[in-house]
């Protein structure tokens, strides 16, 4: 690979005009001399077209027609794309000017490098980690990710704590580098996860395909968060609790799953216990309409799984030095293990 590969960044865009002067002109002070930028709309009833091919006519728009969610309009945009590489970028998002050079760097450096993200930080909050990405994604064996940088509800100050580049369980879909020839290996992302978690599962093929995930803290970028659907609401609880029990089902092997799957659902019944003591009726239905959709689903799972299954290249054993071997919830909750260094030796 040279140098000045090409890759196209893609921006996902629902009813965004309020984030697409930040986010268009920040990426015209890229640095990076070999870039396509191509935003996909997913039927925005604001002005966000016509904003973007007024203001910036370089952008190549994609109408999606109707509002497909975040896989498929990624998918899409992918489709779209005509590079070697592709970088997923949310809308809320602000580039700064030398942030693609290390990302290129880090796919030169290794062929076996499927994906890259940078260090992200939160857009108000300047010092502090964004939740969605900060300096890299992991997960403990009962599917519930976490970030250097974020647990739960404790976001740290950025003081260079996490500025070793190093591998990933995941890489945030906020932005999110990727070899497209990876892309078409493994399939892209899984248009039935429609919102939240479908790049952690993603990854998560990728590596059983043999693949490696990095962070490249050299490279910065400020991220709004929340931007499309809100961080507490009933959405937001409903697609977190129904993907992750998804991406499980889909990825691990039969012996694993039989062994973590219950204590997860376990998981989850206790959620939805604190949430009656509290009496949020909210969170207790959004995470009964995940499970109902689970059960529901099962033989689209059963099909997913299968095809997924007969690809892996890799065991579970060889991706355990990237999961967390308890539960994150009981760590943070429980025992009061508030940071990724906490729990992370």
């Amino acid at each position: 690979m040279g140098n000045q590969s090409k890759i196209s960044i893609i921006v996902l865009n629902y009813n965004g005009l309020r984030f697409l002067k930040t986010c268009f002109d920040s990426l015209r002070m890229t640095t990076y001399p070999n870039v396509e930028l191509i935003m996909v709309d997913n039927a925005s009833e604001d002005e966000s077209v016509a904003y973007v091919n007024k203001r910036y006519p370089e952008v190549k728009i994609i109408e999606a027609g109707g509002n497909i969610g975040y896989s498929a309009g990624n998918n899409l945009g992918i489709k779209h794309a005509d590079s070697e590489f592709v970088l997923l970028l949310n809308n809320d998002v602000e580039v700064t000017p030398g942030w693609l050079e290390p990302i290129m760097e880090e796919f030169q450096s290794d062929e076996s490098i499927a994906a890259v993200q940078p260090k992200i930080r939160h857009m108000i909050n300047r010092d502090e980690f964004e939740y969605a990405g900060a300096s890299g994604g992991f997960m403990d064996i009962y599917g519930f990710p976490f970030l250097r940088g974020r647990l739960f509800y404790t976001i740290e100050k950025d003081t260079g704590q996490y500025d070793d580049n190093k591998d990933l369980f995941w890489a945030s879909g906020a932005s999110i580098a990727i070899r497209k020839s990876v892309l078409d290996e493994t399939g892209g992302l899984d248009d039935d996860f429609v919102h939240h978690m479908e790049e952690i599962d993603l990854c998560w093929r990728m590596l059983l395909m043999g693949y490696r995930l990095r962070v490249r803290t050299d490279s910065l970028i400020y991220h709004y968060a929340g931007g499309t659907i809100k961080p507490d609401s009933f959405m937001k609880v409903y697609w977190n609790h129904r993907n992750s029990v998804f991406m499980m089902i889909k990825n691990y092997s039969r012996k694993r799953l039989a062994t973590v799957l219950p204590i997860r659902i376990l998981l989850d019944y206790l959620v939805v216990i604190k949430a009656a003591l509290t009496f949020d009726k909210e969170k207790i239905t959004a995470v009964l309409e995940g499970h109902k959709w689970l059960i529901k689903q099962l033989p689209m799972m059963r099909k997913k799984r299968k095809k997924i299954q007969s690809m892996r290249k890799v065991d579970d054993n060889a991706l355990d030095h990237l999961m967390f071997h308890r539960s994150i919830a009981i760590d943070y909750f429980l025992r009061h293990k508030l940071t990724f260094s906490d729990i992370w030796q």
